[in-house]
């Protein structure tokens, strides 16, 4: 983690911003002329700005005892994929925050509750960074989504468990702003003239929408919120129809199996775990496993549940889903596209048509369009007196996501940046302005949009 250009000496007048997501975090520090950089990761030869959001827990032994260690984002997945000692891989847990039914997580002795998995991760990303980062710092300034992921998600909750979590580390003051509104921040230094912008923020958990005013007054840039809407729908949503749609029939969803004289249907709650892929791993300890076996002891065609077995045991479930997230970004820009997994006994091929993954996430792209009127009306702009869209996350060069938003606004208005970066990059500089509280999330105005 290198920060090139900032004397971490004068870090009382630095700025940080904090993008934790779903997949990934992203960090950045500002100074007071404007200057901002996301710090960067050496990993494998490679100069990352993004840290996975993972952690791998493992025991080791030592002298008489074992002691738990621990490593978060690329060191995570390496550790996981080595596999050396019993392990426990965590990822994506942003989307546990809001959930009343999670309460903690038993990892070999100890008990973590969710703003104990978000601490220890981000004193792993201190560790890999090599800068001291001040968390004590003036303006700590920390990105949250305008609706957290999750049935009935409880945003207090969530937000009790973010300032618990930071408050392990120091920065008991920090300032909470809605994520699209980082990007909008960040956005709007472009822009020379009034105007009325819809930030669209797409993650890997959520998609949050904020409609903002900017202005510009002797030089001072001022921006008023008008209306936000978020929803717990979005790219881990589109991986899991392509799973559920390719991947899953062919490991014995729809099959069959005899139980007692009779023929039954295979349980799909087992293919539920495939929505999030370290949730396979999980099927080890759970139970699900076993029954996996006995399933397999009864099924008419017991071959695909074998190989369902085999991606549990030699915990596949990772390379899996980046051979999922290929054939999603291929089918961006091509119109089929062949999806292909070999591993073990696996070896599974497919070719996908855009026309039917759209079909497939029709109904998320749906809700995703329901969500973008709500800010619209939340705002009382209509899409006619939207002067600029600004796209960023990953999500928004899928086809039918572009879509949507040209035939709502036209494509010259619409306008993007760097997917994974603007978001911290504009939570910083938030951090830099006079009053950066004016800009933070008070108490329940999240359900009040």
């Amino acid at each position: 983690m290198k920060l090139t250009g900032f004397p971490m000496s004068a870090s009382h007048d630095l700025s940080i911003g904090i993008d934790f997501g779903t997949s990934n975090t992203v960090v950045a520090v500002a100074d007071s002329h404007g200057n901002v950089e996301a710090l960067t990761f050496d990993h494998g030869g490679e100069s990352l700005k993004v840290y996975v959001t993972a952690l791998c827990f493992w025991d080791e032994r030592h002298g008489n005892g074992l002691r738990t260690e621990v490593e978060g984002g690329p060191w995570a997945i390496e550790q996981f994929l080595e596999g050396l000692d019993p392990h426990r891989f965590i990822q994506s847990f942003k989307t546990f925050a809001a959930s009343a039914t999670f309460q903690e997580t038993r990892i070999f002795r100890d008990r973590y509750r969710f703003e104990d998995l978000l601490s220890t991760f981000l004193r792993t990303l201190v560790r890999h960074g090599g800068v001291r980062l001040d968390w004590g710092a003036r303006n700590v300034v920390i990105g949250r989504p305008v609706q957290f992921a999750g049935h009935n998600p409880n945003d207090d909750l969530a937000m009790q468990r973010y300032r618990a979590a930071f408050g392990k580390l120091g920065a008991d003051h920090a300032r909470y702003v809605y994520e699209p509104v980082g990007a909008a921040f960040f956005y709007a230094r472009r822009l020379n003239h009034d105007s009325t912008v819809l930030v669209a923020d797409f993650g890997g958990g959520t998609s949050d929408f904020s409609v903002m005013r900017f202005s510009r007054a002797g030089g001072i840039l001022r921006a008023d919120p008008m209306g936000h809407s978020g929803i717990g729908v979005a790219g881990d949503a589109f991986d899991y129809r392509i799973v559920d749609h390719v991947v899953s029939p062919r490991l014995g969803k729809g099959g069959l199996y005899r139980s007692m004289g009779k023929t039954l249907s295979i349980p799909n709650h087992y293919y539920a775990n495939f929505a999030r892929w370290n949730q396979l791993a999980m099927m080890k300890s759970s139970g699900d496993l076993k029954e996996l076996r006995e399933l397999a002891k009864a099924a008419l065609e017991p071959e695909p549940l074998e190989k369902f077995i085999d991606i549990i045991e030699y915990d596949l479930g990772f390379a899996l889903y980046r051979a999922v997230s290929a054939a999603k970004v291929s089918l961006s820009h091509e119109e089929e596209t062949e999806f292909r997994f070999r591993a073990e006994s696996l070896d599974i091929e497919a070719r996908i048509a855009r026309a039917d993954f759209e079909s497939w996430i029709a109904e998320d792209v749906r809700r995703i369009a329901e969500t973008l009127d709500e800010a619209l009306s939340k705002a009382g702009v209509p899409a006619s007196e939207i002067d600029k869209v600004f796209l960023t996350g990953g999500t928004s060069f899928v086809p039918a996501i572009r879509r949507l938003f040209v035939e709502r606004f036209g494509e010259e208005r619409l306008t993007s940046a760097d997917q994974f970066e603007s978001i911290a990059y504009g939570l910083a500089l938030i951090g830099q302005t006079d009053d950066p509280g004016r800009w933070a999330v008070q108490g329940n105005a999240a359900r009040r949009g």
